[in-house]
């Protein structure tokens, strides 16, 4: 059997103010279609996911462990377990990310408890 899913079939929620997505989880893996709004804020966090972040429009700045960069379409920026890292979104912008392993912290809604863990 395929397991297959339309990214337009998957509902958009917000998990800090500017950062929408879409969740889809594999057996090992959590992939986030990311609608981005110029100028929200990702606070510094780490986690101990591996993080591909694709940047597939618009601009954003990442800082990867002290280090800032700019990130624009077709940017592809690797993110290593337990790495301290922080975003501002420069315009409005589409990322893929996916992480390994799974984020369970993003199944059923729990995405909100990311965001409360960030707000305090």
């Amino acid at each position: 059997m395929i397991d297959k899913a339309a990214w337009a079939d998957l509902e958009e929620r917000t998990v800090i103010p500017g950062f929408h997505g879409r969740f889809l989880h594999s057996g090992r893996m959590t992939f986030v279609l990311w609608r981005l709004d110029a100028g929200a804020v990702l606070p510094a966090h780490a986690h101990p996911h591996e993080q591909v972040v694709h940047v597939l429009a618009g601009e954003l700045e990442m800082t990867l462990e002290g280090e800032t960069t700019s990130c624009g379409p077709g940017t592809v920026l690797v993110i290593p377990p337990d790495a301290p890292h922080s975003g501002r979104v420069l315009t409005d912008a589409s990322v893929m990310d996916v992480f390994s392993p799974v984020r369970e912290d993003y199944r059923d809604g729990g995405e909100m408890l990311l965001a409360q863990a960030l707000e305090g």
